[in-house]
């Protein structure tokens, strides 16, 4: 397909940056917050004002203002199913607003008529890959307007403007721009044995959860003792505790904070992303925690197909499985752990695509540039 892809832009700072609306719906989701802020790291002349109708106790982490739209159960009701706008007392915005996720494009359509806004939408993965989420829905209902009226769909892979595209959003409206990570100046040094497989996300089908489970327990029973550590939490969680059950060496940390989940991606062997599009077609976009791994010199196996096989060069910046092969997922952690050159060169090849092209400053730039580009 043939939607633009922005990096490598030029910064401009003026001295007071322009408030500007950007609509999540509900504001302050755990598993959201990182790879949402990283959009606006680098904003020098824009700065976020987050608005949506349920703030969530983490809300502040995002960075910016949070305003709650909406003050009782009803306005906000009605601001969801038909569209009437609450009063909102943000003073003077950027004629601007980025809406977070396709269902955040539809239900911010009427506030950005309502206050003579173009809008800008990010697509993430699942919110265009579930059918659900076209059946019967505000965004279902909404989204040829939404089409109609956003100046720019930006995707975080091509995979997703691909799925934009069976939704009918034009190729001319399409924006490829991968949110990026946090790159230290020198990767960190090597971990030293013993150490472990890592998994960061959310316990859902399309993180590949199952295939996780399954791969441990082949391992075990080679006499592959190698510990896993899950970071997250989820409605799969049965599923991993139910693993911790049967072997040894897996550890539920639940959510931890930035700073913690680098520290354990440093120390790790490897960070596992078999994704797969699961029975309800949900889908990854483009796992962020993969740029977040090459940061910090930790070696990715992912699966071949869709954005991981996007930001995953095989057998050069990590290794890429068949997604739903189990097999072949723990052959790939096998081998990681036995073979210490070939970790510690995907590692550092990791390390330097993510610092040349997967910078999350850059990307933010490139984002506020296009932002004020249809502000204009």
């Amino acid at each position: 397909m043939s939607a633009t892809t922005l990096a490598r832009p030029v910064s401009r700072t003026p001295s007071v940056p322009t408030p500007f609306l950007v609509y999540r719906d509900r504001i302050g989701t755990p598993s959201e917050i990182q790879f949402l802020r990283r959009q606006y790291l680098g904003f020098t002349r824009l700065a976020p004002v987050w608005v949506g109708r349920h703030i969530m106790p983490l809300a502040s982490e995002l960075g910016g203002a949070v305003v709650r739209l909406g003050g009782t159960w009803l306005s906000r009701a009605l601001f969801q199913q038909i569209g009437l706008v609450p009063r909102l007392d943000v003073g003077r915005v950027a004629p601007v607003l980025h809406a977070q996720f396709a269902r955040g494009g539809a239900l911010a359509l009427p506030l950005a008529r309502a206050r003579g806004l173009r809008m800008v939408v990010t697509l993430w993965g699942g919110d265009v890959s579930k059918a659900k989420n076209w059946r019967g829905t505000v965004q279902a209902r909404r989204w040829p307007e939404v089409v109609a009226a956003t100046s720019r769909f930006v995707c975080v892979s091509a995979a997703i403007a691909d799925m934009a595209l069976t939704h009918r959003v034009p190729a001319d409206k399409l924006v490829v721009l991968p949110i990026g990570a946090e790159i230290p100046p020198v990767p960190p040094p090597a971990p030293l044995a013993p150490t472990y497989h890592l998994f960061v996300g959310r316990f859902v089908a399309k993180k590949g959860v199952q295939d996780i489970a399954d791969a441990v327990r082949r391992l075990r029973a080679e006499g592959d003792i190698t510990p896993i550590v899950f970071v997250g939490d989820g409605p799969l969680r049965p599923t991993v505790e139910s693993l911790a059950r049967d072997v040894r060496g897996v550890e539920l940390a639940g959510w931890l904070r930035p700073d913690d989940v680098r520290a354990r991606m440093a120390q790790a062997w490897s960070l596992l992303v078999p994704s797969v599009v699961a029975p309800n077609g949900d889908a990854e976009g483009l796992p962020s925690v993969i740029f977040e791994a090459m940061a910090q010199a930790c070696a990715v196996i992912g699966t071949n197909e869709g954005g991981v096989a996007e930001a995953v060069d095989h057998e050069r910046t990590g290794l890429l499985v068949p997604p739903r092969d189990p097999a072949a997922l723990a052959a790939a952690m096998r081998r990681l752990v036995t073979d210490s050159a070939l970790r510690h060169r995907l590692a550092q090849a990791g390390y330097d695509h993510a610092r040349r092209n997967l910078n999350a400053h850059t990307q933010s730039v490139a984002l506020e540039n296009l932002l004020l580009e249809v502000a204009a």
